[in-house]
C-alpha cells in the first residue's frame, strides 16, 4: 500500500533522511524503530507532505504522492496520528472528531461512525462536551486515533503513540491498534517502545541516524542482538 523509495529529506542544510527505502503492505502492521533525533518523526512528515522529500519517491496504492499537498493525501486514503498528540484543545471533544471528518460530506456516515468511535473508546463517549485541552494524557491519546479514524482511512501512520502514558494505557493503546487493524484498517507505527512494538507488527525496520539500517519479521527482530541491545536493554 505505501512505498518509500531511496528517499532524501533535508532541513536546510541538514541530511536528516538518506536513502530511506520501505514499505507497507495491505493488512499489516509495521513498525519503524530507532532512537531520538533518528528521523521518525521527518519520516512520517515527508509521507504526508509537511515536509518535501529532495529526492526519492513515495507511492501509495501505486500512486505517487511525493509532490500532493496533506489534505490530498488525506483524501487518498492515508491518515496521521501526531506525534505529542496534536487535538485541537480549545475544542470540544466532539468537534475535535468532526475536524477528522472534514474531507466527507454525509453527516449520517459522520454520525456513525462517531457511535463508531464512542464504542471502540468508552472514555470519549462520556467526553464528547468536555474541552478537549482538559482531558488527560491517555485521553487525548484516544481522541487523535479517533480523529483519525474519522476519515475512514485505509492506512494509519502512528508516531509515537505510547508516549508520556503510563503501562496501563499503553497496554490500551496497543490493544487499540490490534483492533483497528482486525476492522481492515494497515497500519505503520513510530514507536520508541520495541517491545511492545515488536509484540504486535509483522514487520518491522531500524532507523538510525537517518538510515535504515536493519529490516526483518517483528518475531526476528526481536532476538536480533542490535535490536535487544539497542532498544530492549540487552533483554
Amino acid at each position: 500500500m505505501l512505498r518509500l523509495t531511496d528517499v532524501d529529506t533535508f532541513y536546510g542544510p541538514s541530511h536528516v533522511l538518506n536513502q530511506v527505502s520501505l514499505e507497507v503492505n495491505k493488512g499489516e502492521i509495521v513498525c519503524l524503530l530507532g532512537a531520538n533525533a533518528a528521523g521518525k518523526t521527518t519520516t512520517m512528515k515527508t509521507i504526508f507532505g509537511l515536509v518535501h522529500a529532495r529526492h526519492g519517491t513515495i507511492e501509495f496504492e501505486n500512486e505517487r504522492i511525493d509532490h500532493r499537498l496533506p489534505g490530498d493525501i488525506v483524501r487518498l486514503g492515508l491518515a496521521l496520528v501526531p506525534e505529542a498528540r496534536r487535538i485541537f484543545s480549545r475544542m470540544t471533544v466532539l468537534e475535535n472528531l468532526e475536524m477528522g471528518a472534514f474531507i466527507r460530506n454525509s453527516r449520517k456516515e459522520i454520525q456513525e461512525d462517531i457511535d463508531h468511535v464512542c464504542e471502540i473508546f468508552p472514555r470519549i463517549k462520556e467526553r464528547l462536551k468536555q474541552v478537549a485541552g482538559t482531558m488527560s494524557g491517555g485521553e487525548q491519546q484516544m481522541l487523535a486515533m479517533g480523529r483519525a479514524l474519522m476519515s475512514r482511512p485505509r492506512l494509519i501512520c502512528m508516531d509515537e503513540p505510547s508516549m508520556g502514558l503510563s503501562p496501563i494505557l499503553v497496554e490500551t493503546v496497543f490493544n487499540t491498534v490490534v483492533r483497528i487493524r482486525e476492522e481492515g484498517v494497515t497500519i505503520f507505527l513510530v514507536e520508541q517502545n520495541a517491545s511492545m512494538a515488536l509484540s504486535l507488527a509483522d514487520r518491522g525496520y531500524v532507523l538510525q541516524t537517518g538510515k535504515i539500517v536493519l529490516s526483518d519479521t517483528a518475531k526476528n527482530l526481536l532476538t536480533n542482538d542490535l535490536v535487544r541491545q539497542a532498544y530492549l536493554g540487552g533483554a
